[in-house]
């Protein structure tokens, strides 16, 4: 092992720093946030919400408005929280730095840090819903994050506003988009107010909405982010890129009509995306398991880094639209039901979300299961199955021929069974369903014909069971190394540590 000799205040500031830098690169992970729409005949109390946040894993949320009582509940949670400045007061805070300046105050410097506010929606669509108001957009950006600057918050907290999808021209091939020249006057001071700022551009998606206009052009599966074959995908005839969904391609518009302004380095966040579970005689596509399929798709594609085909590897951190039903929306029926749960907490629908941890798996009655990753090495997966059935301690009897469970008989049925079986005889503990990267929790219950999974019931054979956990620093080669915590947990351990030995030297 090696150690760094301490030999001068720069040494420590220098190790601070570093440690710092690994938290912080720990932070740019892609999330998956939601919106919590206000609109409900029901809406439950601020400390309701957040009880459904916790349980739900949900770490990153996005308020309409800056309500106190939220702010007061989500405070000492964790949970990032962006705040807005709703449209109606946008006119007053773009014409009067003051007004800004006391917004501030109240809604984010009389919060934070307790409540760990991350961000500053000013307005939204504003272009499109209140182009009135359009010409102290800019401002209004710039006086709020003046007001931060005032109070030492500029850079833990960023300043943006949500655009719509639709002033994006010419948006397939992504390689010809361009914003609409129209509103060129805002968006170019805009863009460079993001850009001097290191802050990112807000974009909602929809590609229901994609789909529900393009009268027949836009397949269902594409706008689903459902696997296509390559023939099946859009090529963009400029790059040959090809796209295998509408999300993809209306992020990538973004970037290319930012560039086409001359903007080559502001991110991409999706403050808004999503697919109503119910809608009029004249949307039969607005349906629970669309709904379903394009949420679990979407959270499955930003989790797993994939990116976009202009930035692979580069995910965008998205907000699902959004936790609630509200029943007060105007409108169609679909304007009511983009929600993943009702009023009461109970799930519109549960979630396929193998592969997303347990962010939102929405199922409330707690039924998980541990599942094999599509797409894992057959190699690992065999490794891992093979630790399972031996040193895991798990009864793989079931998958022996004639058996229930050995059909279908390939190694990613029989790894689930395994893997799953681990899971619940370790009481579902974080990090035992993790088997050096190949499995992943679920929502969706693994069991077919008279293979019954052990989460189905709670129990294996019959028998409640409760097996000490074998030593993750087994000598079997076969073995998986059981991640018990995540890279950000490590991170923010090791730099207490460090702060502590520092201290300690000090």
């Amino acid at each position: 092992m090696m150690f760094w000799k301490i030999e001068s205040m720069a040494d420590v500031f220098i190790l601070l720093l570093l440690a710092v830098f690994v938290v912080a690169a720990a932070d740019e992970a892609p999330f998956i946030g939601v919106n919590i729409g206000t609109d409900l005949s029901d809406m439950p109390h601020p400390t309701q919400v957040v009880a459904l946040l916790k349980a739900q894993q949900i770490r990153h949320v996005r308020l309409y408005n800056a309500d106190r009582g939220m702010l007061v509940a989500l405070a000492n949670t964790g949970i990032q929280v962006m705040v807005s400045v709703p449209n109606e007061q946008l006119l007053g805070i773009g014409q009067s730095n003051s007004t800004a300046a006391n917004w501030v105050s109240h809604n984010v410097v009389a919060h934070y840090p307790a409540t760990n506010i991350t961000a500053i929606s000013v307005g939204s669509e504003v272009l499109t819903a209140l182009p009135n108001a359009a010409p102290v957009l800019v401002n209004a950006l710039k006086f709020i994050h003046s007001a931060l600057v005032a109070s030492n918050l500029d850079r833990q907290i960023k300043v943006s506003t949500p655009i719509s999808s639709s002033i994006i021209l010419d948006s397939f091939p992504p390689s010809q988009a361009f914003f609409n020249r129209s509103w060129n006057p805002v968006l170019v001071p805009m863009l460079n107010f993001l850009q001097s700022t290191g802050s990112y551009l807000m974009l909602n998606v929809y590609p229901y909405y994609d789909y529900m206009q393009s009268n027949g052009v836009i397949p269902l599966d594409y706008a689903l982010l459902k696997p296509l074959a390559p023939n099946k995908e859009a090529v963009d005839a400029n790059t040959l890129v090809h796209y295998s969904n509408v999300f993809d391609a209306m992020v990538d518009a973004a970037y290319f009509a930012m560039a086409f302004l001359n903007f080559t380095n502001v991110p991409v966040i999706v403050t808004e995306s999503g697919w109503p579970s119910k809608g009029d005689f004249n949307e039969p596509d607005a349906t629970i398991e669309n709904a379903n399929t394009y949420n679990s798709n979407l959270i499955r594609h930003v989790l797993n880094k994939t990116g976009t085909p202009k930035h692979p590897g580069i995910a965008v951190s998205t907000y699902i639209y959004e936790l609630y039903n509200e029943d007060l929306k105007p409108g169609p029926v679909s304007e009511k039901n983009w929600g993943l749960f009702n009023a009461n907490g109970e799930p519109v629908y549960i979630l396929h979300l193998t592969g997303s941890g347990l962010v939102l798996a929405n199922d409330t009655t707690n039924q998980t299961y541990c599942s094999a990753k599509e797409g894992a090495d057959p190699k690992m997966l065999q490794a891992a199955l093979d630790w399972a059935c031996g040193p895991g301690k798990v009864d793989c009897s079931a998958l022996l021929q004639g058996e229930s469970c050995y059909e279908p008989d390939n190694v990613i049925a029989h790894a689930t069974y395994a893997f799953d079986s681990y899971y619940h005889q370790m009481g579902k503990a974080p990090g035992t369903c993790d088997f050096n990267g190949v499995a992943a929790i679920t929502t969706t219950n693994p069991s077919h014909g008279t293979c019954i999974f052990p989460g189905s019931s709670g129990k294996i054979n019959g028998t409640l069971v409760n097996i000490t956990a074998p030593s993750m620093n087994s000598t079997s080669s076969d073995s998986p190394a059981q991640k018990l915590y995540n890279s950000r947990y490590l991170s923010i351990s090791m730099l207490l540590r460090v702060v502590i030995w520092i201290l300690a030297v000090l």
